[in-house]
């Protein structure tokens, strides 16, 4: 009876134990499975930081190889646009080249000596001569702008004496134009005599400038002209400056 009690007794005490310290027991069990959950996770996060640490390296390392890859696509570019440049500079030498053989010089009081002298026939006529003393040639455009003292008023151009090309002058050469001073029926009005006469030159446009202009002497008496007034166009030759 006494065994049975007792073992009845132990039993009670191991179901307490079980109950009670047992599960005080298996509480620290649980706190260790934790512990021994967390050190299993560990490695497992441990194995996804280091999974994501060598995805962001290879991103990394990808997108590195990408810049690079870019920057040679700049550096490519950055050729193209060299490439591009010599053709701009290409364009510019061909500009350069269209403009090059134009290298010919408008004469004017600078590059020139000019004369002004009347002439006994044809009658009332003056010549002007113009000598190229520059070191290339140069070029006369239209006809001379006359101006005797303080002139307002400008002579016009006898258009029958326009030629079919510009003339040009060589180094040492002379071009002409003619001055018709007045008329030889006396039928031009406001006659006076000019002490002072100065020659415009003309660019390549009509009535623009073509450099400084020249002041050619004139005989001690002056030159006697009227309202008739007129100049040829440049001419070649002294003949065709007074054949009109």
């Amino acid at each position: 009876m006494l065994a049975a009690t007792g073992a009845t007794l132990a039993a009670l005490a191991l179901t307490a134990c079980e109950d009670g310290t047992g599960t005080e027991d298996e509480g620290a069990g649980s706190t260790s499975r934790p512990t021994a959950t967390a050190t299993t996770d560990t490695p497992s996060d441990a194995g996804k930081d280091d999974s994501a640490a060598g995805d962001p390296t290879a991103a990394g390392g990808g997108s590195q190889e990408a810049g690079g890859g870019k920057n040679t696509g700049s550096g490519g570019k950055d050729t193209g646009s060299g490439g591009e440049g010599g053709n701009t500079d290409d364009d510019k030498t061909d500009e350069g080249a269209d403009d090059g053989p134009d290298t010919r010089v408008a004469c004017n009081g600078s590059n020139t000596t000019v004369t002004a002298r009347p002439v006994s026939r044809p009658l009332n006529h003056m010549l002007i001569t113009v000598k190229n003393t520059g070191s290339g040639p140069c070029d006369l455009t239209y006809y001379p702008v006359l101006r005797f003292d303080e002139m307002q008023w400008v002579p016009q151009p006898i258009e029958e004496t326009k030629p079919q090309a510009v003339v040009g002058i060589d180094p040492g050469e002379s071009a002409y134009a003619g001055v018709l001073l007045s008329a030889a029926d006396g039928s031009g009005d406001g006659g006076t005599t000019g002490h002072k006469l100065a020659v415009g030159f003309q660019g390549r446009t009509p009535n623009s400038s073509g450099g400084p202009s020249a002041i050619p002497s004139l005989p001690a008496k002056g030159v006697y002209y009227d309202s008739t007034l007129a100049v040829s166009y440049w001419q070649q030759s002294m003949d065709d400056a007074l054949t009109y």
